[in-house]
């Protein structure tokens, strides 16, 4: 085979369009986040109404990366990345111009289903093209890109929303999508190593009920079920009440305490490699009970120490998420890609359930009430992560646990 190596012209072109494509679809995707508030007013609808502009997104996006990565095996990587992207951009110019909420709702979804098809490919096409010795790098960058993508989206989107308004914002988007989807197709190497499959969808479903039959794989799915929807709940309805008194934070300043993102960027990556040298499980305890402090702290008035609560929790999540995440790669013992899309799918979901329902939490007890539903999200994650502790000490001591 022959693969891209590092230092290479071609690992660099790919690397900056793998970066650019994170970027453009992450940034889309979660750039409605800070708009909620705005939604809310501009619509007159409530705020878990306004919530669905990105729970029915996230939901398209999670059964869609269920089939999108299959049909990749068939017509191949870069062509449905490349159509992904541009699709993607033309739908968001069109969202700036919507006169109605439920058309607004019926193109974010439209955007769901296609948004699958960069995430569900991009990590199978750098494992098909760049050298072994060279996939941690490459892929660390990619992920690089979703994260910048996912603050500098919700940052942008603020900052302009504040000086024009929600619609130019999300032209503003638009416009950087559509340049970073011709930066992805002008500078991604054509795959050399990906031989075109027949879909065998009958094939598929049985190696997807194998792995929801392995308890030790239901409970981080579960996990990452309940995690994500405490941390997409927090982030959905934390500008609501910073807009309000005692804070009157305008868009931009809600926007900007997105930057905290950028501690998930470091604990990942940190916490990740701590679970490689210690337990993982016990690890695993350890960032879900310091989601629960984060989330707690929270509930304080003072807007620096509710901010520090923020960080905390973020900090958390992203250990307890790249854990387990990884865990599933782990343990699957076949099919590992689609083990990996059905953590994926049940994350999505989680952020989806939980950023929706939170809506109904805040509109009747207000932040503490929001906090409380995390809270008791994060007790059933950790009682779920104890279950994982015992499941597979069993399945060590009968020496079937090949994951750890």
């Amino acid at each position: 085979m022959s693969y891209i190596k590092r230092g290479t012209s071609a690992f660099r072109k790919t690397n900056l369009a793998l970066f650019a494509g994170g970027f453009s679809t992450f940034a889309n995707l979660y750039c409605v986040q800070p708009l909620l508030p705005e939604f809310s007013k501009m619509f007159h609808i409530s705020p878990t109404v306004a919530s669905l502009s990105l729970s029915l997104t996230t939901i398209a996006l999670a059964i869609s990366m269920l089939l999108v990565g299959s049909l990749s095996e068939a017509w191949g990587r870069k062509p449905i990345m490349t159509l992904s992207l541009f699709s993607v951009s033309a739908l968001v110019l069109l969202t700036s111009f919507v006169p109605n909420f439920h058309l607004l709702l019926a193109l974010r979804i439209l955007e769901g289903i296609l948004f699958a098809g960069l995430p569900s490919i991009a990590m199978a096409y750098l494992g098909e093209e760049i050298e072994p010795t060279s996939l941690g790098v490459a892929m660390g960058l990619y992920i690089s890109g979703n994260t910048i993508g996912g603050l500098g989206g919700r940052i942008i989107i603020g900052t302009l929303t504040d000086f024009l308004n929600w619609r130019l914002a999300i032209v503003g988007i638009g416009v950087l999508s559509v340049v970073a989807s011709l930066l992805f197709w002008l500078t991604l190497p054509p795959s050399k190593n990906f031989h075109p499959r027949t879909l065998e969808l009958g094939k598929l479903m049985n190696s997807m009920m194998s792995h929801l039959k392995d308890p030790a794989l239901l409970c981080l799915y579960m996990i990452g079920f309940l995690s994500a929807g405490s941390f997409v709940t927090l982030y959905n309805y934390i500008g609501f009440q910073l807009i309000e008194p005692p804070y009157f934070l305008s868009q931009t300043m809600v926007g900007w305490i997105f930057i905290v993102y950028l501690v998930g960027t470091f604990s990942s990556a940190w916490i990740g490699s701590l679970a490689d040298k210690f337990d993982r499980r016990k690890v695993l305890w350890i960032t879900l009970i310091i989601m629960f402090i984060g989330a707690g702290t929270t509930l304080s008035t003072n807007l620096l120490i509710k901010i520090i609560g923020i960080a905390v929790f973020t900090f958390g999540f992203f250990g307890s998420h790249s854990i387990a995440s990884g865990w599933v790669g782990q343990r699957a013992l076949h099919d590992k890609a689609q083990a990996s899309s059905l953590y994926l799918f049940f994350y999505y979901i989680g952020s989806s359930v939980g950023g929706t329902v939170g809506g109904m939490f805040w509109t009747s007890f207000g932040w503490g009430g929001v906090v409380s539903m995390i809270m008791s999200l994060l007790v059933f994650s950790l009682v779920l992560s104890i279950c994982l502790y015992f499941i597979t000490s069993i399945s060590t001591k009968s020496s079937k646990d090949v994951s750890y």
